[in-house]
């Protein structure tokens, strides 16, 4: 059903473009017989938003991924560096936050992990519309920012890690056979915030699947039902990135070739000092306004990497 809907979605998005098409040939032909100047630069702006429409909808067909349909999950981890790195993570939630809010999704923070003085350790959030995962998919890797550190006394340049996983959202549970023998799950009592009611009990959930070792933990929600929920979620779609990517290398031993890097590689820089830069070391898409990238305005960077992989995939 699900399927369905976004198909007759589809449907209708495409039949409206094409009939806005037909209305605005009758109108130009009204407009040219009249000699309506105002009727032909109002046109003129529409067609320009209709052009962009559809430029946007034919390179959504251009997503052909298994998964690319999907909801996705983002973990972000803070690397090595301390305060900086928490820091750093927190800038990076923030931008798919903001990223998610300009898309028109809805994003939710399933766990997050506060760090001591500032940032966060960890978070994992929810980001729910159509392609979300096919837009965000090549986030996934090492994220690297250059700045003059807000916590060195010295105000001495730093350079700074996060790791970004990104997931697909599991929609049945058949998709991911999870068995309860397969799975060691421990309670604990919630650290930070929450009030008195999570601190004095042991809500907080940690579950091992124990036949992969993934380990997952939540405690952000107020009761341990929620929490089980949550990590069960997470679970999941760390489970269907494992059966992809195992795909895909199967696909890389097939073609002789090497798809896609591996964790730990670096694939973006984000400079603050001493010049500004943002730079993508896949499709080496650049900008100088490194504001406008953390504040959430990703597609043309997106865009550029989905673009250059499409390219060498065909």
């Amino acid at each position: 059903m699900q399927k369905l809907s976004r198909l007759q979605e589809t449907v209708t998005q495409w039949t409206s473009i094409e009939q806005r098409s037909q209305d605005f040939l009758g109108l130009i032909e009204l407009a040219m017989a009249e000699s309506d100047s105002s009727l032909a630069e109002t046109l003129n702006k529409e067609i320009q938003a209709l052009s962009a429409e559809l430029e946007k909808k034919e390179f959504e067909l251009m997503f052909s991924e298994q998964y690319d349909t999907r909801n996705a999950l983002i973990t972000i981890h803070a690397g090595a560096g301390g305060v900086d790195s928490q820091d750093w993570a927190q800038m990076l939630l923030r931008m798919y936050l903001r990223w998610a809010e300009q898309n028109a999704r809805k994003a939710s923070v399933l766990d997050i992990s506060q760090g001591e003085e500032a940032g966060i350790k960890s978070v994992t959030i929810e980001i729910q519309g159509h392609l979300s995962y096919g837009y965000l998919r090549g986030e996934k890797g090492v994220h690297r920012l250059v700045r003059l550190s807000p916590y060195d006394a010295a105000h001495l340049r730093h350079t700074s890690f996060a790791l970004v996983e990104v997931m697909p959202e599991a929609e049945t549970k058949a998709e991911v056979n999870i068995r309860t023998e397969e799975l060691k799950i421990d309670t604990f009592k919630a650290s930070g915030a929450g009030g008195q009611h999570v601190q004095k009990n042991s809500t907080a959930i940690r579950i091992t699947h124990l036949p992969t070792g993934i380990v997952v933990s939540c405690q952000n929600e107020r009761s341990q039902f929620q929490n089980k929920e949550t990590a069960m979620k997470i679970l999941e779609g760390r489970l269907m990135q494992r059966q992809l990517e195992a795909h895909l290398k199967k696909q890389a031993a097939i073609k002789g070739e090497h798809v896609s890097p591996e964790w730990g590689n670096q694939i973006r820089n984000y400079i603050l000092h001493p010049y500004k830069l943002v730079k993508d070391n896949r499709s080496n898409y650049e900008t100088s306004n490194v504001e406008s990238i953390l504040d959430g305005n990703l597609n043309d960077l997106l865009e550029a990497y989905l673009r250059t992989t499409i390219r060498s995939d065909n």
